[in-house]
C-alpha cells in the first residue's frame, strides 16, 4: 500500500496544504522563486504536515487554522534540506540536482533562509505561545544537531549514545513537534498533545534508522542520490557503527573519504551487507516503533488512532 492510500480521507486537506506551500514560497525575486519551486516540485513524503493534520483531529479540527503549522513546519524541513545539501556538497536530492548543483552555494543559503523565515511567518498565525516556544527549542536542538554531524564527520570514535542524539536533534523532534502542534493548534488536552509529542519523536527515531539502513540496502534509483552517501560524505549511521564492531571491517570504513572511489565504495557497502549491522539496526528501529505504538494505546479513541498506527508501520518498515 502507498502512504498516501492510508490517509486518503485527508485529501482535500493535503491538497490545499500543498497549494498553500506554492503560496508560501512566492517572492518578488524571480530567482528565488525558480530555486524554491524547484525543491517544492522535486516532491516528498510531506510526513510532517500529514501527522500535523492527524493529530488535529484530537481537538476541535479546523483546517484554516491547523494548516499555519503543517505549512510552517514543513517549510522549516525543506529549509534545512536546503542548508543540507550545501554542507554535504549534494549534488542530488530525489532524484533532482539541489538548488546548490542547479545554482550554487550562495543562491541555496538564502533560498534556504528565505523559505526558513517564510515558514515563521506561518506560525505567527498560531496564537498559542506555549507553540512558539516548542518550536523555538525545537529550531535550536536541530541547530545542535547540524553541528554535531559537522563535527563528527568520518569521526570513527564515536559511540551509540552520539549517534542517537544526532538524530534525536536533526530528525526525531521535528516530526515529535509536528504531531504536538497539531494538537495544540487544535485546542486538544495537554496530556493528548505531550503524549503525541513522545509518539513522534519515537516514530522520528525509527525513520531515521531506517532511512540509514535504506541508504546502504537501496538502489541508486529508489533513493534519488548514490547508495552509500550518508558514509560516503562522512556520516557515520547506525548500521556503519555496529558494522565498525569487526575490526577488519573497521580498518576498511576507516579508510572512506570523500574522495573514494564508486568502485572501492561498492566493496565497503557489501562488507557491511555482509555483517549483522543491518538486522542490528532494523531491531533498534523496531524497538523504537514498538514504543511510539505503545504511546498510541494512551490516546483517546477516535478515527485517527488506527491511521497514525499505519503512518507510524509504514514508515518504519518501508523499503524506499
Amino acid at each position: 500500500m502507498k502512504l498516501n492510500r492510508i490517509y486518503s480521507f485527508l485529501k482535500t486537506d493535503i491538497d490545499q496544504i500543498e497549494k498553500e506551500l506554492e503560496t508560501a514560497i512566492e517572492s518578488d525575486s524571480r530567482l528565488l522563486n525558480q530555486a524554491s519551486l524547484h525543491l517544492l516540485q522535486a516532491g516528498g513524503k510531506r510526513i510532517r504536515p500529514v501527522f500535523v493534520l492527524l493529530s488535529a483531529k484530537f481537538g476541535e479540527y479546523d483546517i484554516d487554522s491547523v494548516k499555519n503549522a503543517a505549512v510552517a513546519l514543513e517549510l522549516i524541513h525543506m529549509a534545512s534540506l536546503v542548508h543540507d545539501d550545501v554542507i554535504d556538497d549534494a549534488e542530488l536530492r530525489r532524484g533532482k540536482p539541489t538548488i546548490k548543483s542547479q545554482w550554487d552555494n550562495r543562491i541555496a543559503m538564502y533560498t534556504g533562509d528565505y523559505i526558513f523565515a517564510r515558514g515563521l511567518e506561518y506560525m505567527t498565525n498560531i496564537k498559542n505561545p506555549e507553540a512558539h516556544q516548542i518550536l523555538s527549542h525545537t529550531i535550536v536542538e536541530l541547530c545542535k544537531g547540524e553541528i554535531a554531524q559537522i563535527k563528527d564527520k568520518y569521526r570513527c570514535d564515536q559511540n551509540l549514545r552520539d549517534y542517537l542524539l544526532r538524530i534525536k536533534r536533526k530528525t526525531a523532534l521535528l516530526i515529535a513537534v509536528s504531531c504536538q502542534l497539531g494538537a495544540i493548534a487544535s485546542g486538544a488536552p495537554e496530556e493528548v498533545h505531550r503524549r503525541l509529542f513522545r509518539f513522534g519523536y519515537h516514530v522520528g527515531m525509527s525513520y531515521q534508522i531506517t532511512d540509514d539502513i535504506l541508504d546502504l540496502t537501496a538502489s541508486e534509483e529508489e533513493l534519488g542520490k548514490p547508495a552509500g552517501s550518508d558514509l560516503w560524505q562522512g556520516n557515520i549511521t547506525l548500521p556503519v557503527l555496529y558494522a565498525m564492531e569487526d575490526p577488519a571491517l573497521r580498518s576498511e570504513i576507516e579508510r572512506v573519504s570523500e574522495n573514494t572511489s564508486a568502485e572501492a565504495m561498492k566493496k565497503v557497502i557489501a562488507s557491511i551487507l555482509a555483517s549483522d549491522a543491518i538486522e542490528r539496526s532494523h531491531r533498534v528501529s523496531r524497538m523504537y516503533l514498538d514504543k511510539a505504538l505503545e504511546d498510541l494505546e494512551h490516546l483517546p479513541q477516535n478515527r485517527v488512532k488506527k491511521t497514525l498506527k499505519n503512518v507510524a508501520n509504514f514508515i518504519g518498515k518501508r523499503k524506499y
